[in-house]
């Protein structure tokens, strides 16, 4: 039903007549108005009293209402036809003349759907039927197009005008649109300007350089900006929207609107948040009431003020002993940190599954965004105040055969992956629970070592506790550490920003940072994981070329 009426009084009858009349009446009152239509004098003004009598056979009260033009009465009655056969609900089976649907009008006469739209709008009478399959659809009588065009006959062959283009002016149009997107110009604009041209509309141009990429693909004029986008294009758009760029410069860049834009970004920032790492360990106090105001808004509990200051290892790199100036957590704090963390991922999640896939609202996506990041920055608070027992497991465990740093970095993965598996409602410590994590981690790392020490261990926990520090000369060790580091550098510089970036980032080269996992990377780039897989491959092989020029040892870079 449409909302817009000129004349208030005429939408009342229609909510009247569509609630209450019976269907042959509404059809009989359709057709009553629709005659009418076609009597009507654009510059003369008619009374409501006038209208109401030609379609019912009733006459109102007079004076109820100022007259109205003739031009917004034609457009009221329009509309008025097209609600009443809406509210009929008639089966197109059941009509007794031919009935087009815009595609099909739009074909008879070789112009385009916004052509059919205008013409609407100065008088073609459109109706509403139930197709098959329950559906319904405009459509528009045969008595009632040939009505229009015996009255706008001059509309309708300007509207056909297209098919007079000669072969030569076709050439020449295709000629002239050729040139102009030759100098950036999108295809809606190429079409405004030679429609001014050659003194032909915008739909006819836009039509005639549409067929002929059609029938040309080999040539077509616009062959990569018209057509649907594909994954790549819309993860370029998302990615450079992301970067700061506004809707306008993108619309241009890739010719397309910026709804269409929109749309896109929606559709990216949708995908985006359902590839979300959202698992949580569930707890039974989430689903109380009022647990959102206890977990949430609840303050940290204090440190142990009379905590001891751990000894930082003598030996470690600066970046490695910096980590013992981060405090250690209390069983409290742990407790209010990982009920936090999984809370704040357990309404990420509810919130996730609340969307609409058709139609995301940006609000809710903000919501979403806004507390999973809340909660990455909680977990990583727990993170760092617990690095120093990576460090610590993997300098009890290094030998001289062994790469100290690959431990460590080895060690953090699984440090990050405890976080998000520890059940804190069970009462545990945490620093417990992640030395198992490392420990199993350590003990794939470095399987002949760990073969030969069961043979002497009572208990697992002489494994790792009670042996003695056999590592080599810690300078020695860092002093190999800078030589690779230096190597590295090299051969990164044979990558573009792009691939030096996930390279980094995927496997830890940048010690401020925790390795990445491809969703993650993905989420900084503002593209797919699968995206950052395939980029990585890439990645993977100049690595290995450049490695081969340079002289270096090449060891396969794995997950």
């Amino acid at each position: 039903m449409h909302e817009s009426y000129h004349n208030h009084e005429i939408r009342q009858l229609r909510d009247q007549q569509a609630r209450f009349a019976p269907r042959e009446k509404k059809l009989e009152q359709a057709d009553r108005a629709e005659a009418l239509l076609y009597a009507i004098e654009p510059g003369r003004e008619y009374s409501f009293e006038y209208v109401c009598y030609r379609i019912t056979g009733f006459r109102p009260d007079a004076g109820r209402s100022p007259s109205m033009s003739g031009r917004l009465l034609i457009e009221d009655l329009r509309r008025l036809v097209e609600d009443l056969s809406d509210s009929a609900e008639v089966p197109i089976d059941q009509v007794n003349q031919p009935v087009y649907t815009v595609e099909e009008l739009s074909e008879r006469f070789n112009v385009a759907d916004k052509t059919i739209s205008r013409w609407r709008q100065q008088g073609l009478v459109s109706r509403r039927f139930v197709f098959p399959g329950g559906r319904k659809r405009v459509g528009f009588l045969h008595s009632s197009v040939e009505a229009f065009t015996k009255m706008h006959g001059d509309k309708v062959a300007r509207g056909h005008r297209f098919s007079q283009l000669s072969k030569t002016d076709k050439e020449d149009i295709v000629q002239r649109a050729r040139m102009l997107a030759a100098r950036g110009m999108c295809p809606g604009e190429v079409a405004r300007q030679i429609a001014g041209q050659v003194h032909r509309s915008v739909e006819t141009i836009r039509y005639t350089l549409r067929q002929f990429d059609e029938r040309h693909p080999e040539i077509a004029i616009f062959p990569d900006q018209t057509g649907p986008l594909n994954l790549e294009i819309k993860e370029r758009i998302f990615a450079e929207f992301n970067s700061g760029k506004s809707a306008d410069q993108i619309a241009r860049r890739y010719c397309r609107t910026r709804s269409t834009v929109y749309r896109v970004i929606n559709e990216m920032r949708y995908q985006a948040i359902m590839d979300l790492p959202l698992d949580y360990i569930d707890s039974a106090e989430f689903h109380r009431k009022g647990a959102e105001r206890r977990i949430l808004e609840s303050e940290l509990p204090a440190a142990d003020a009379g905590a001891r200051k751990t000894r930082v290892p003598s030996g470690l790199p600066r970046y490695l002993a910096s980590l013992y100036e981060v405090p250690l957590l209390t069983r409290e704090q742990e407790q209010y940190l990982f009920r936090k963390f999984n809370f704040l991922k357990y309404r990420a999640h509810k919130l996730r599954q609340s969307l609409d896939p058709a139609r995301p609202r940006a609000s809710e996506m903000d919501q979403v965004e806004q507390i999973y990041q809340e909660s990455i920055r909680v977990k990583n608070r727990i993170v760092q105040a617990n690095l120093r027992l990576v460090v610590s497991i993997a300098k009890r465990h290094v030998s001289a055969n062994d790469d100290f740093f690959q431990l460590v970095s080895d060690g953090n993965v699984s440090l990050i992956r405890a976080v998000e598996k520890f059940d804190y409602a069970r009462g545990n410590k945490f620093s417990t629970y992640a030395s198992w994590a490392i420990m199993k981690n350590f003990a794939r790392t470095i399987p002949d070592e760990f073969r030969q020490r069961d043979r002497f261990r009572a208990t697992s926990d002489e494994l790792f506790l009670a042996r003695a520090d056999e590592r080599g000369n810690h300078l020695l060790l860092e002093a190999e550490q800078r030589r690779r580091e230096e190597q590295i550098s090299r051969i990164l510089e044979q990558l573009d920003n792009r691939e030096q970036q996930i390279i980094i980032s995927r496997f830890g080269l940048d010690h401020r940072h925790e390795p990445q996992t491809l969703k993650e990377v993905g989420e900084e780039m503002g593209v797919t994981k699968e995206r950052v897989r395939q980029i990585e491959v890439r990645a993977l092989g100049k690595l290995r070329a450049a490695a081969e020029r340079e002289q270096i040892e090449w060891e396969p870079l794995e997950e």
